[in-house]
């Protein structure tokens, strides 16, 4: 991965306001991916709008395993939203 698509997660946290023991405790429960470059901890770009979903959630004074909870079921909503356009999309086929 380049390191032009990649963000520190102290510049992150100061950006964001937030502390740096939240970018770990959600890497550490799965939540998020990090990328450890000569003992610094970078974020990925592709991480960054599930990163600011977690921290709107962290936010409404939710804690981790809340958080865990809210995004696994927001994961199924989308993947039950895309499993339902792929249905209607077949389903127009034999209109």
């Amino acid at each position: 991965m380049k390191t032009a698509e990649l963000i520190a997660a102290n510049d992150f946290c100061v950006y964001h306001n937030i502390e740096y023991t939240f970018i770990t405790s959600l890497h550490e429960a799965g939540l998020v991916e990090v990328t450890i470059i000569n003992e610094t901890v970078f974020i990925p770009q592709t991480e960054l709008q599930k990163l600011e979903r977690l921290i709107n959630l962290h936010q409404l004074d939710i804690n981790i395993a809340g958080i865990e909870a809210i995004s696994h079921l927001l994961s199924r909503v989308e993947k039950l939203q895309e499993e339902l356009r792929y249905l209607n999309n077949r389903l127009s086929l034999y209109e």
